[in-house]
């Protein structure tokens, strides 16, 4: 058998207490899902999950006697959470579905491993570590972490049908996991419920594609999402844009050392249009950062690569840096794609990186003059305060910052006279 005896996360004093607990009187312990995968794979584990055949009362009455605080953080589902030292441990229950509609599941507790493995959705996660380390594999896990094969456990159809949000999951986790082709049967199934994805909340569905577009390599798995039109499904203002531009990001990304960001790779794939950003932040409920920064990305005005200096820093300043990074970033990221064919786009990948770099340690010059200036030079409080000060300040852009407040008050007075 495989075993995870050695892993240093395996042997925290904590987790080995906790499942020293719940694995003694005829209960068992042992850490499932994402630990398991990801130490089977070499990758880092971040959270550790434990499914236990006692049920939630039981594991509170347990922890209790042994001085482990214990929150009962979703006890209809199963779920208790144990705390040693700061560090949380989520405990669940095993469980069989009892009915699913696509969006929630009604579940019963269960001692059975396999049924509760069986319930689960895709192979790589379904894998359990006992107390010893040893892994337990009821669903043909292991075979798939050996060959990066993304597969539902069982028949496809019906998982999705239990749960529509496993189609962005599948692909998701191919993203994260995945190597070569995604498996067949998966895929079909996901583009033969693709429509039901409406069903689901616009919250579950862009923490999904937020994750997704967080991926190391995000690029195959946008292909195959885009092949079997689940992609048009979630995010229709891609389909004409198309993910062309994802490659070259990635390769930029990585080359530069830009640190992976979703918001970045949603721009890659969208258009620049205002209007459909705003629609989009609405259907998929953004968070208002979000929102903003896609609006500022489609509203900042388009950069000539081969500006000067000064016209740099006056389109800086008028539409403000954020919107005007994330252009470069993306034009940047085309201009390398073509580089090492094109002596041109070479050339111009060089002056859009100097000016991201511009942009990117940008601070913007602050005005010298206020309201209250205009009005202590004898102008009443109203419309005029507002024009004489943008006049000014338009004239201080176009000078590019170099006249002080000195010189800015002797020419609000010439004005006001």
């Amino acid at each position: 058998m495989t075993g995870l005896a050695d892993q240093a996360w395996f042997r925290d004093p904590a987790l080995g207490r906790i499942l020293a607990l719940l694995s003694a009187d005829g209960g068992e312990g042992r850490v499932v899902g994402g630990a398991v995968r990801n130490s089977l794979m070499g990758l880092p584990v971040n959270d550790v999950d434990i499914a236990t055949t006692l049920r939630p009362e039981a594991v509170m009455e347990r922890a209790a006697a042994a001085g482990i605080k214990a929150v009962p953080t979703g006890l209809e589902h199963g779920t208790v959470t144990l705390v040693i030292d700061g560090k949380p441990f989520e405990v669940t229950t095993l469980r069989t579905d009892v009915e699913t509609d696509g969006r929630h599941a009604k579940v019963a507790f269960s001692t059975d491993w396999k049924a509760d493995s069986e319930r689960r959705d895709l192979t790589i996660n379904a894998l359990y570590a006992d107390a010893k380390g040893e892994v337990v594999d009821l669903v043909g896990g292991l075979a798939d972490i050996e060959t990066r094969n993304i597969r539902f456990i069982g028949d496809a159809a019906r998982r999705i049908a239990e749960d529509h949000l496993r189609i962005l999951r599948f692909f998701r986790f191919f993203a994260y996991y995945g190597s070569g082709r995604p498996d067949p049967e998966g895929l079909k199934a996901c583009s033969l419920a693709r429509s039901k994805l409406t069903t689901l909340s616009a919250e579950r569905v862009w923490s999904e594609l937020r994750k997704l577009l967080g991926a190391d390599d995000p690029g195959r798995a946008l292909l195959w999402m885009r092949q079997v039109a689940v992609l048009t499904e979630i995010l229709p203002e891609s389909e004409r844009w198309g993910i062309d531009a994802i490659p070259s990001l990635i390769t930029t990304e990585k080359a530069l050392g830009w640190t992976p960001d979703p918001l970045l790779r949603l721009a890659a794939i969208v258009p620049p249009d205002a209007a459909r950003m705003e629609a989009l932040a609405v259907r998929l409920k953004l968070s208002n950062a979000e929102a903003a920064y896609l609006k500022a990305w489609a509203m900042a005005a388009p950069v000539n690569d081969d500006m000067s200096s000064a016209a740099f820093e006056r389109l800086l300043y008028r539409n403000g840096a954020d919107g005007i990074t994330t252009r470069l970033k993306l034009a940047l990221a085309v201009a390398r794609g073509k580089a090492e064919s094109d002596f041109d786009e070479m050339a111009r990948s060089a002056r859009l990186n100097k000016l991201l770099d511009r942009a990117m340690h940008w601070k913007k010059p602050p005005f010298p003059l206020n309201g209250g200036d205009v009005i202590s030079a004898g102008i009443a409080s109203g419309p005029r305060v507002g024009e004489l000060l943008a006049g000014l300040e338009n004239q201080w852009v176009e000078e590019n910052f170099v006249s002080d407040r000195a010189a800015l008050l002797a020419r609000l007075q010439e004005r006001v006279q």
